[in-house]
């Protein structure tokens, strides 16, 4: 076989090599996913509302996503022992409800209320960050109302903890703590950071998510301040946190 034919056989090989390696960089390319919002369309006699987002198509991606936030929302309800469907976790707080008013008849307390939203507050290439709010109303002074940040792997679809977050958490909350203070700062009632935390040193709270401004860190009522205080929450901005970040 002479030089220029085999010359040429490989130039053809490495091209053709090149070729496979540039078609599997195309196939491999970071494909976000798509959200689309569900609304629980469900006639019960309590006044229940679920409207949250769903990862469209049938991927492992999409299933995984769509799981954890699922069983975030069950996990944050009080009516959902023993089941782990939302649809049934529904079924029951209805049910659990006309229970009541069969046997107290003479209450004249209002209709009962779960109220479920979500909203996708962030997505990269690394991270997604979905904010899951949950009220619950059963008689009394006032309902149960609380914000769960869910924060999972846009490549996984799998629930990042605050360690897969953040590099350093004592360091990072350090900053945290000066943001807090910071924030309290703009606000026009006069608070101290000696009105919260009920005596004790400052902490993180467990809710910290990612949004278009930077890392939100949200504290639900009760955690760190009385009912009439409500949520607590504050940002900290990429260009003070990235460092930290162990995704972003």
């Amino acid at each position: 076989m002479s030089d220029n034919l085999t010359s040429t056989i490989l130039k053809r090989i490495i091209s053709f090599f090149a070729f496979l390696i540039v078609l599997a960089s195309c196939n491999s390319e970071f494909k976000p996913a798509i959200f689309e919002t569900v609304d629980v369309d469900v006639a019960y006699e309590a006044q229940i509302s679920a409207t949250y987002s769903k990862a469209k198509g049938t991927s492992t991606l999409s299933k995984t996503i769509n799981s954890n936030v699922e069983n975030t929302i069950i996990e944050a309800l009080s009516s959902a022992e023993n089941t782990n469907e939302l649809k049934d976790v529904l079924k029951a707080f209805n049910t659990e409800y006309l229970n009541f008013k069969n046997e107290f008849s003479e209450e004249s307390e209002p209709v009962w209320e779960l109220q479920i939203e979500t909203e996708l507050t962030y997505q990269s290439e690394e991270v997604i960050t979905i904010a899951i709010s949950t009220y619950e109303f059963k008689g009394g002074a006032h309902g149960s109302d609380q914000i769960q940040f869910l924060n999972l792997d846009a490549k996984t679809g799998k629930v990042l903890n605050q360690d897969a977050i953040i590099k350093d958490i004592e360091s990072f909350k350090t900053l945290a703590e000066n943001h807090f203070i910071k924030s309290l700062e703009t606000k026009e009632d006069n608070l101290k950071i000696e009105d919260f935390f009920f005596g004790e040193p400052f902490h993180l709270p467990e809710n910290i998510g990612f949004s278009e401004d930077g890392l939100v860190l949200l504290y639900n009522v009760y955690e760190v301040a009385s009912y009439d205080q409500g949520y607590t929450e504050f940002v900290i901005p990429f260009s003070e946190c990235e460092s930290y970040l162990k995704v972003h």
